[in-house]
């Protein structure tokens, strides 16, 4: 096994064990902090690919900005989140089996595609990757819709917060 296999090992058993975290854990506050490693995980998983760009942008969107607002959502509708009930839905059981039976079926899937074991091929040299994908992020007939959508998704889930956490005056 070479460094690069058994990094890879460590940091996949750390970002898949933080997400098993981010849904068993009863407080939303750690919960978030979870979540913020496994992003951080799936960061280092875009180094160990030799993808800096996305790498950079899942420390700086995901774990700069997503994770940080739902955290500023929590602390802001704290008062209102609590209940004194249980936590635990009583249909978990239900929910680990079909996530096991999802599981054994891709497994399945991606071990009889004869596509799995290939590789891609090699870029040709000059092609500027960032630039290519920095002009499909904003020009019209690329992804400037969806970016848009989702920062006014970001947005709308910021105002809700702050309106559910509001105090009225009665």
């Amino acid at each position: 096994m070479t460094v690069f296999q058994a990094i890879f090992l460590v940091v996949a058993v750390v970002t898949l064990g933080g997400a098993v975290m981010v849904v068993t854990v009863r407080n939303l506050i750690h919960a978030a902090l979870w979540l913020i490693l496994s992003l951080f995980g799936v960061a280092v998983m875009y180094g160990l690919l030799s993808a800096p760009f996305f790498t950079v942008i899942q420390v700086v969107i995901y774990i700069g900005a997503i994770a940080i607002l739902m955290i500023f959502a929590i602390m802001l509708t704290r008062r209102v989140a609590q209940e004194p009930g249980s936590s635990v839905n009583k249909g978990w059981w239900m929910a680990g089996l079909m996530s096991l039976v999802l599981f054994t079926a891709l497994v399945w899937m991606f071990s009889t595609w004869s596509g799995f074991q290939t590789t891609l091929p090699q870029l040709p040299e000059g092609i500027d990757t960032i630039k290519v994908l920095g002009t499909a992020l904003v020009s019209p007939d690329g992804y400037v819709i969806p970016f848009e959508i989702a920062s006014v998704l970001l947005l709308a889930a910021l105002i809700g917060a702050v309106v559910v956490a509001w105090e009225r005056k009665t």
